[in-house]
């Protein structure tokens, strides 16, 4: 596999980049090919604007879905965003790894988002939720989180993880064609001893090396699905609400 991972965590002695040192070191190990982008270090500028087109006239308005593509066709945004846009196409699969701040992605991982997932790359390409440029590769989100995992289950006072994460992994990533796999959650991560590093780290090699076997989270996909209002057709919405409305029937 080729494996891109994106790093979002200040501190380099962290929990975070621990692990992401761990995952480069267990998938080459195994004779995958990894690439790295550690936001923080690279001081990836986080917002999106005038910035990212050089080639924009300073006194034409900025539109940016307009200007990113344009810019995007051209050659002519920010060489950074080339520079990301080249490893995901590179990339087999996305490891994203990163805390869970304010039950959702710190905000340096969301601008690489918004600036690299541009028009005419992560989106405006004619096709979406499950058919984007990203179709036929696979994502995976490895998280740490302060709470316990009981709290982040389907009754927990916070909210199912996968119900949090359901922006990234459908509005994202399946969005732009990414099949999102079961994330990596390592839990109560404020307070880890040697011995339970050691075993996290156990249980993240074998959710690496099985990549490719694991069966991604079924989303609906397009016009299979839903009318041609985008609105999820009557009959599978018998016994559901919410955002598992939007996941497959098991077989």
């Amino acid at each position: 596999m080729k494996v891109l991972i994106v790093l979002a965590h200040p501190e380099p002695r962290s929990l975070n980049a621990s692990l992401k040192n761990a995952a480069v070191e267990i998938l080459q190990r195994h004779g995958h090919e990894v690439a790295v982008t550690d936001l923080y270090q690279q001081q990836w500028k986080a917002e999106a604007g005038r910035q990212d087109f050089p080639a924009l006239p300073a006194d034409e308005r900025l539109i940016y879905n307009t200007i990113s593509k344009k810019a995007f066709l051209e050659n002519q945004q920010s060489p950074d965003i080339t520079a990301e846009q080249e490893k995901i196409k590179w990339a087999d699969v996305i490891l994203l790894q990163f805390p869970l701040w304010w039950f959702g992605m710190p905000a340096i991982l969301k601008g690489w988002i918004d600036r690299t997932f541009t028009n005419g790359f992560g989106y405006g390409t004619g096709g979406r939720y499950g058919n984007g440029t990203l179709k036929d590769k696979k994502v995976m989100l490895m998280i740490t989180a302060g709470a316990a995992a009981a709290p982040l289950g389907p009754q927990g006072i916070h909210g199912d993880i996968i119900d949090l994460l359901f922006p990234v992994h459908h509005g994202v990533f399946w969005y732009a064609g990414a099949a999102p796999l079961p994330p990596f959650v390592v839990y109560s991560a404020n307070h880890v001893s040697d011995e339970r590093y050691t075993a996290i780290v156990q249980d993240l090699e074998q959710r690496l090396v099985s990549i490719p076997y694991t069966a991604p989270i079924r989303y609906r996909m397009g016009k299979q699905d839903y009318d041609e209002n985008e609105v999820l057709k009557s009959h599978f919405t018998t016994g559901k609400s919410g955002f598992a409305l939007h996941l497959q029937d098991q077989d």
